[in-house]
């Protein structure tokens, strides 16, 4: 195993079903986040998923053990970060059912045909280019800041490949929500579930979790809050089992 692992990475257990992920030392790595959007997503009937900006392949590697799809692929634009999630791919012997793609989701029908995926999920760049402070590390900048592609260029990606009928789940920050949905309606993804995300129970949210149903009817469902921790600071019990901790 350490004889797939570069000097500047480390080999992270996910603590979940013996998984484990490959991450630079340095670069960036995946948070609570990528594991909520798996959670959010993985009741969703899907024989094809995909997910966009896949980075070290974190969500694909999560969904092979918590959804029944078939077949799970992943498209990132950065080769370096591409080519240290394959071997992840490799090391949890997931090759027969987890497919990364090497490309630009601005041409995605470049990689796979249109209409392939009855599930997109995504959990994309947060803050808009020259918001914010920018990174040196360019991976940390490029995943942080939409600078390889926009909210919008997410969503056009997004229906592209989805079946009629087809589930978009991403995972945003709040201050992002009118245009999420604004974006999703203008290409015809109807936002279907909506689940705030919350440090602690008094606290604001932090985090959205979005699922849009292709060309599906205007009824929005506002699930109850995803709180992650106790006023002690101990998470709290949704966030053990997400995490499949008890």
């Amino acid at each position: 195993m350490q004889q797939m692992i570069n000097k500047d990475e480390t080999l992270e257990e996910l603590m979940i079903n013996d998984l484990v992920l490959i991450q630079k030392q340095n670069g960036f790595r995946f948070g609570t986040d990528a594991v909520l959007l798996s959670d959010f997503a993985r009741d969703i009937q899907s024989d094809s998923t995909l997910d966009l900006c896949s980075g070290s392949g974190i969500i694909p590697i999560l969904l092979s053990h918590k959804s029944n799809a078939k077949r799970i692929c992943g498209l990132e634009i950065q080769k370096d970060i591409h080519e240290m999630s394959v071997r992840s791919v490799k090391a949890n012997n997931l090759e027969d059912k987890v497919n990364l793609s090497l490309g630009d989701l601005k041409n995605i029908t470049s990689v796979f045909p249109k209409r392939s995926f009855n599930l997109v999920t995504c959990n994309p760049p947060y803050m808009k280019g020259g918001s914010g402070i920018e990174c040196e590390d360019y991976s940390k900048h490029i995943s942080r800041h939409e600078v390889a592609c926009t909210l919008e260029d997410v969503i056009i990606a997004a229906e592209s490949m989805l079946k009629i009928g087809g589930h978009f789940c991403m995972v945003h920050r709040p201050s992002r929500l009118t245009d999420i949905i604004s974006l999703m309606r203008k290409h015809e993804i109807e936002p279907k579930r909506l689940r705030f995300v919350h440090p602690k129970a008094q606290s604001a949210p932090s985090l959205i979790l979005v699922d849009g149903l292709l060309r599906g009817g205007n009824e929005l469902k506002i699930l109850p809050p995803l709180i992650l921790y106790n006023d002690d600071g101990n998470e709290t019990d949704e966030l053990k089992c997400i995490y499949e901790r008890r």
